[in-house]
This record gives structure tokens, C-alpha cells and sequence, in this order.
């Protein structure tokens, strides 16, 4: 798949029973997984023992988990509790009637250590055929590909011109930017409601502060 070396591929079918039983989820979880999911197959490993990639300093081994639903909606909450389980990187392939998305989110080990890890959130693509998912390998080590597949599936949202800028760095600009515009919608909804004009006057100088902030980002 993707294009992949052949030395990458695995293609073993993972029962999903295998997730939820050996996984400490919640009832809800492990509903969605019933619902939502048909099958799981652990398509590729990308290491530096399958490829001629340099190993990574923060990315030992990137999975690619091709995940076949039963609707064209998972809830995302499932796909971070596998990363949380899985202490390797992981780029999910989601399939649906032919037609794929490729999620991935911005995965780092926790301070506290012991194989444990955080994922805020996840980026994808549209649905697309799988020949056209904007994945390629670039890199000259596992850390280059996992940054630049992240990137690649993010698209402008992690663009930059610092070309001094992390991984790390620009998801958490990212992060920034979501959490305004979301302040912004908010109280542009506000200023609706207000009846008050002078209350609507500072809410807007407000409002103007916030987008010029936006705009430097």
C-alpha cells in the first residue's frame, strides 16, 4: 500500500476483539469498536530494520494500521486509545466502500516515561482513492518520515516559513490558532446577542484584538 517498500509490508489481519479485550477500555469504547469497525489489518512496519532509513531518535517503528468501517464516521477517541496502547507510531489508513482516509496525530512519549504516550489530536485527508492519498516517504531517517507524514496530511495548517520550526512547535501553533478561533467565534456570537451598544463596542475592539493576533500566527 501507499507505495511502501515491499521489505515494510506485514499485511497479518488483527481480530478487533484482540483490541478491545487485551485493551483497558471503557463500555462506550468498546461499543464503537462493535459498531464501527469491521476489520483491522497491521499493514506496514517502517523501521530502520525493514528499510534503509537511518532509526529516529523519538520514532523507533511507524505502523500502518489500515482500519475497514462499517460507516463512514469512527470516533476518534477510539484511534487515540490504540496509540496510547501501542507505544510505537502509527499512521491509520481508514476504509470505507473503496475510498480512504489517512489520519495521523502528533505522538510523544510522556514525561513520565514507561512506554507511556499522549496524542492531543489527529489530522486527516478527505476521502479519497488510496493512489491518491498525499503520502510520500521522505526522510532520510524514521523521524523525517513521521514528521513529514504528519505534515503531508496536515497540510496548510502546519505550514510555516521558520524552516527552524519542530514538529512539535508547529502542531503546538496549530493547537494555538484552533483555541482562537474558537474564542473568536465564541464571542462573535456574543456580540450578537448583546443588546447593548456599548458592551457590543467592547466586545468588538476585543474581537479585533484577538483577530490581529490571529493574523501573527
Amino acid at each position: 500500500m501507499l507505495g511502501l517498500p515491499k521489505t515494510t509490508e506485514f499485511n497479518k489481519r488483527i481480530p478487533k476483539q484482540k483490541f478491545y479485550e487485551n485493551m483497558d477500555i471503557s463500555p462506550t469504547l468498546k461499543k464503537i469498536f462493535v459498531e464501527q469497525v469491521k476489520i483491522i489489518y497491521w499493514r506496514n512496519k517502517i523501521a530502520a530494520s525493514t528499510t534503509n532509513l537511518a532509526p529516529g531518535n523519538n520514532v523507533t517503528e511507524l505502523e500502518v494500521f489500515e482500519v475497514r468501517l462499517n460507516n463512514p464516521v469512527l470516533d476518534e477517541n477510539l484511534l487515540k486509545q490504540i496509540d496510547k496502547e501501542i507505544s510505537y507510531h502509527i499512521l491509520f489508513l481508514l476504509e470505507y466502500q473503496g475510498k480512504y482516509q489517512a489520519w495521523i496525530g502528533y505522538k510523544e512519549a510522556t514525561i513520565s516515561g514507561n512506554n507511556a504516550f499522549k496524542v492531543n489530536g489527529y489530522y486527516h485527508t478527505e476521502w479519497l482513492p488510496v493512489d491518491e492519498l498525499p503520502l510520500k516517504l521522505e526522510g532520510l531517517n524514521v523521524d523525517a518520515v513521521y514528521e513529514n507524514f504528519v505534515r503531508q496530511i496536515a497540510g496548510n495548517k502546519l505550514n510555516t516559513q521558520n524552516d527552524c520550526e519542530s514538529l512539535k512547535e508547529s502542531v503546538e501553533r496549530d493547537e494555538q490558532k484552533q483555541a482562537l478561533q474558537k474564542q473568536i467565534a465564541t464571542l462573535q456570537a456574543k456580540v450578537r446577542k448583546e443588546k447593548q451598544l456599548n458592551k457590543q463596542m467592547q466586545m468588538n475592539n476585543e474581537l479585533k484584538k484577538l483577530k490581529k493576533k490571529l493574523e501573527e500566527m
